[in-house]
Formats: structure tokens, C-alpha cells, sequence
């Protein structure tokens, strides 16, 4: 399985650690002569939702990657990488996402709650999104505080936190990794 991961900046380097020890075969996404190795997936890491938009479209890496998720293939986005898939921005999924939610970098903070076919996981909130609004095909896997805060649309999965920054606690990307195999 070769999961393809989103390098223009953020959090992607925790993401291919976490995979390759999960025993996915990883490759980074620079630019759009990368966008054509053949891939299974695709995860969007934390990072700037304004500048990984504006690097997208600067790469031509917007339409192929918004055309591929339509189309089905599985992607994985951890905070900027959730917004970077309402529907204000690449518009595979039907979420509307609250940015900085939290506040600035000062209303980062970690916590443990349940996620919906897993229990209890650490979450680590970093200048966080939470989803407004979920449509009618999306799942809430998983709320604190009242905000929903991780979701699924068929082979989409989002969470609003960073997983890839416990890596001690794989289970999230293992639950990715059955949406990339089912």
C-alpha cells in the first residue's frame, strides 16, 4: 500500500513515521511530477490552510488532487488538512470548518476523549479547527467539549487534532489505513 502524503509544509513527517511503522509505504508530495506516482491514499497534514492553498494552485497540485478525492481516493487531514476539505476549499467533504477555533497558539492544549470505534485517544490541539457543520452523509467519530472534532464521509476521515504528534498511539491511522484497504 503506498500512501502518499502532502509535503509543502506542516506535519508531514510525523505522518510518514507513524505509517512506516504501521508498514505503509510512504512518499512525499512536493510538486506535480510527484502527484503521478501511483498512490492509494492520500493524508493532508496539520500545517497553514492559506498557504498550503496558495502553494497548491502555485504547483498546479489544487484541481488533480480535489478531482482524485472526488473520485474516491482516500485522504486523511489532520487539522489544516480537515479545512483544506470543507467545503470552502478543495469541497470533497461536506463539512464546514471553524479555523483557529481555539485561538492562537496559546490556546493549544491536549486532552483524551473517546473516538467513535477506538475509546479513549490523546488529542493534541494546536491552533485548531473544529467542524460547524457536518452534512447528511458524514459521521461524527468524535466530539469535545460539544465541537465535533474528528468525522468520516465514506473513504474521508478528518480529525481536528494531530494524532502523528503521539506516536505511541497509532490507532487513528490504523483506522485510516481500513478505509484505504476496504
Amino acid at each position: 500500500m503506498k500512501i502518499a502524503i502532502l509535503a509543502l509544509q506542516g506535519a508531514f513527517a510525523e505522518h510518514q513515521i507513524v505509517l512506516e511503522n504501521l508498514g505503509a509505504e510512504t512518499f512525499l508530495i512536493r510538486n506535480r511530477e510527484d502527484w503521478n506516482l501511483e498512490k492509494h491514499a492520500l493524508v493532508i497534514p496539520g500545517g497553514e490552510s492559506t498557504a498550503m492553498t496558495r502553494i497548491m494552485r502555485d504547483l498546479n497540485l489544487w484541481e488533480p488532487i480535489r478531482s482524485a478525492i472526488a473520485e474516491g481516493l482516500p485522504v486523511f487531514g489532520t487539522c489544516a488538512g480537515l479545512i483544506m476539505l470543507d467545503d470552502k476549499h478543495l469541497g470533497t467533504m461536506d463539512i464546514t470548518a471553524q479555523r483557529n477555533a481555539y485561538g492562537r497558539q496559546l490556546g493549544s492544549f491536549y486532552t483524551e476523549d473517546s473516538f467513535e470505534g477506538i475509546g479513549m485517544v490523546p488529542m493534541t490541539f494546536i491552533r485548531a479547527p473544529f467542524i460547524e457543520r457536518v452534512g447528511k452523509e458524514v459521521e461524527v467519530l468524535s466530539t469535545v467539549a460539544g465541537r465535533v472534532v474528528a468525522a468520516r464521509q465514506k473513504k474521508q476521515l478528518v480529525c481536528a487534532f494531530h494524532p502523528e504528534l503521539t506516536p505511541s498511539d497509532t490507532r487513528i491511522h490504523e483506522y485510516f489505513l481500513t478505509l484505504v484497504q476496504g
